[in-house]
């Protein structure tokens, strides 16, 4: 999960936030918070007979269910979900696209949770978790079991009725998806299975209004990023699921209801207890592998490619290259960065793409990162985050009557009549009683006298923060924020983290700000320490055409921020450069931020977009372009082409492990 919106007012969002990554030519991730340790965790995995360990439910759902609720006629069947992933031969589609990882090191990229396995919270002893190799024999069993028959002399499974087993499957059009998916498709007609593939641009995949997250997809497939701390709240709890009721709040795009795993995922969230996180991870992958909600694939291997004379280029796996903008020195020269794909808007609320993140954060840069795994803050914010006992509190307090509360699974909870009791979906109160942790940790009933830890987390921002057009960062541009990010039309995935705030307050003070976030009692984040940003500068006016002409932001529809240009593509930030120009198609052209403390060495950075990853990758060997990053870069033969120029001194290069992994979601329902 990654945690950098651009607008993001509080470290609450920040912690909570989820980034829908598009597809370069790797197809370039969404970000998923999953702790990934630089020690290599030893692989112990149980192989389990998996029609022996799981017990089939069958779901009625009435006609009248709303849209994306029906269950889907192939694919709500546990059986057919598990003989999917025992269909699947992970090792050849790693083989596909990195021919030169050895097969000794395939089962280190090889996946059987959402958890990598050089993941500290990834649960390596645990004999529950089901490793579903490879086994046509036994997938071909559990496809009978499900209906889905062989007819004699056939090689397309068939149902009662005689209609064939076919699913389509979408994803997006990089070429490194292309590859392992034609290879993923043999694998399923060896098993019986047709797939309808479909590979269309990342925009469309992950935009706003189609692909993946309207769940328009039977089988879908792009990646997670990890970061330092793992959240997943919005990806595998009930109330994520995205549908035309909630606006499609939420990443579960699944659709998976696991009540066991959705209370585990949510008490891992809330508690500052790590071994207790830890155990409540371990439930939830022993759920989600029973399960099979989606497909855990492998890990990536990332390489980037950059000019050898370009200095202070600083590739991550937990951080994306451009925050060492700051730091690039190109002997005067500018900076030509290759993308295989455009942004679509540089509102990160509703566009965080790798490559709209790459771009977004040359403007700016947020108040933290997170190299290695860690998160350091930024000093033009503050020297430090705060800590309990410094700058946070964590004290006990009663609840009264009519307040929000999160109860022992990590529920958000209303204490009615003296009592907790669960909401809805609306988050109306129930007549169902929950229990709360107390001060001391314990699972009770509430009552007269029961207390709840309550975090009350102060940031203190610096003076001196300045807009790139030169006005002062103010705390009016923090509420702001806060107000956009958690308003319900302002087209935010998930508002998890909004609805456990009890308040958010900035001020500004001498020497800098203050802003102040109460959560709600019984809300434990791990990451609270966070800081959110800057926020959205208010005393901007807007010059565009349209309803909103000669209006301070601060004056503006929290729904009209979506489509609103001075917001989706010219913001201003407090960064090292400003997005000077940007042609459709072709080019962005970003030049120094003249308000930006320090020099910087490199006056302009342009990110070219080219047609595909051969062309990108030409461009840097002929010296017309300075970095290949391994959102364009893929694998295969042009990582490979990559590698061997660097090692024959003509270009610099690094290849990395990485915390993104591919997986394949399937979508338990219908409209």
């Amino acid at each position: 999960m990654d945690s950098r919106k651009p607008f993001a007012a509080t470290s609450l969002l920040a912690a909570a936030s989820l980034i829908l990554a598009a597809c370069g030519a790797q197809g370039t991730p969404i970000v998923q918070t999953v702790v990934v340790t630089q020690e290599v965790a030893k692989e112990v995995v149980k192989e389990v007979q998996v029609e022996k360990t799981v017990e089939v439910v069958k779901e009625v759902v009435a006609t009248s269910a709303p849209e994306w609720t029906k269950p889907h006629p192939i694919l709500s069947d546990v059986r057919v979900r598990q003989a999917i992933a025992q269909c699947s031969d992970r090792d050849a589609l790693i083989a596909s696209v990195y021919d030169y990882v050895s097969d000794e090191d395939k089962p280190k990229l090889r996946m059987d949770t959402f958890m990598p396995k050089t993941a500290e919270f990834y649960a390596k002893d645990n004999p529950n978790i089901i490793d579903y190799k490879h086994d046509i024999t036994a997938a071909g069993k559990l496809l009978d079991d499900a209906g889905w028959k062989l007819p004699e002399g056939g090689s397309v499974r068939e149902n009662a009725a005689g209609e064939p087993l076919i699913i389509r499957f979408g994803t997006t059009n990089a070429a490194f998806r292309q590859t392992w998916a034609a290879v993923f498709e043999k694998q399923m007609s060896a098993c019986g299975i047709v797939l309808q593939r479909s590979h269309v641009p990342g925009s469309i995949w992950f935009g706003g209004n189609s692909g993946l997250r309207r769940r328009d997809f039977d089988m879908g497939a792009f990646a997670w990023v990890g970061e330092a701390e793992p959240p997943g709240v919005t990806i595998y709890a009930c109330d994520q699921i995205p549908t035309p009721a909630n606006n499609w709040a939420g990443q579960n795009y699944m659709g998976w209801c696991n009540e066991k795993a959705s209370n585990a995922i949510k008490a891992g969230n809330n508690t500052l207890d790590r071994a207790e996180r830890i155990k409540q991870y371990a439930i939830v992958q022993e759920e989600f592998t029973k399960d099979m909600p989606s497909l855990p694939l492998f890990q990536r291997n990332e390489t980037a490619g950059y000019n050898k004379n370009l200095k202070g280029f600083k590739a991550n796996t937990t951080e994306y290259y451009s925050h060492s903008a700051k730091d690039w020195d190109n002997g005067g020269k500018d900076v030509v960065i290759a993308l295989t794909q455009e942004p679509a808007s540089m509102f990160g609320l509703i566009e965080s793409a790798a490559v709209q993140r790459i771009a977004a954060i040359l403007i700016d840069t947020g108040c933290y990162t997170q190299y290695d795994y860690g998160y350091q803050p930024n000093p033009q914010c503050m020297d430090a985050f705060p800590s309990i006992g410094n700058g946070a509190t964590n004290d006990p307090v009663e609840p009264k009557d009519g307040d929000r509360i999160v109860d022992s699974s990590g529920n958000l909870a209303q204490i009615v009549g003296g009592k907790a009791v669960a909401l809805d979906e609306e988050n109306k109160p129930t007549d169902k009683v929950v229990t709360v942790k107390n001060e001391k940790g314990e699972d009770v009933e509430f009552a007269a006298g029961v207390k709840l830890l309550q975090l009350k987390v102060t940031h203190k921002y610096k003076a001196g923060a300045k807009w790139s057009d030169g006005e002062a960062v103010k705390a009016e541009d923090m509420l702001l924020g806060y107000k956009v990010s958690c308003a319900k039309d302002s087209g935010a995935t998930s508002f998890y983290g909004c609805d456990r705030t009890a308040s958010f307050e900035a001020k500004d003070v001498d020497g800098g700000i203050e802003a102040v976030s109460v959560y709600i009692a019984g809300y434990q984040p791990p990451t609270y320490f966070l800081p959110g940003g800057f926020g959205i500068p208010a005393h901007q006016v807007v010059a565009s055409e349209g309803p909103n002409k000669d209006k301070k932001l601060s004056e503006v529809p929290t729904a009209d921020f979506q489509k609103l240009p001075e917001i989706t593509e010219t913001p201003l930030g407090t960064g090292p450069y400003v997005l000077a120009k940007w042609e459709k198609g072709q080019r962005m052209t970003f030049e120094a931020n003249k308000n930006y403390p320090g020099e910087l060495k490199v006056k302009k950075i342009i990110i070219q977009f080219f047609g595909d990853t051969n062309g990108a990758v030409a461009a840097l060997l002929a010296g017309d372009v300075d970095i290949v990053g391994s959102e364009t870069l893929g694998a295969g033969a042009e990582a490979k082409a990559v590698i061997e120029a660097a090692a024959a001194g003509k270009i610099s290069a690094e290849n990395i492990a990485s915390a993104t992994w591919e997986h394949i979601d399937f979508n338990f329902n219908v409209r």
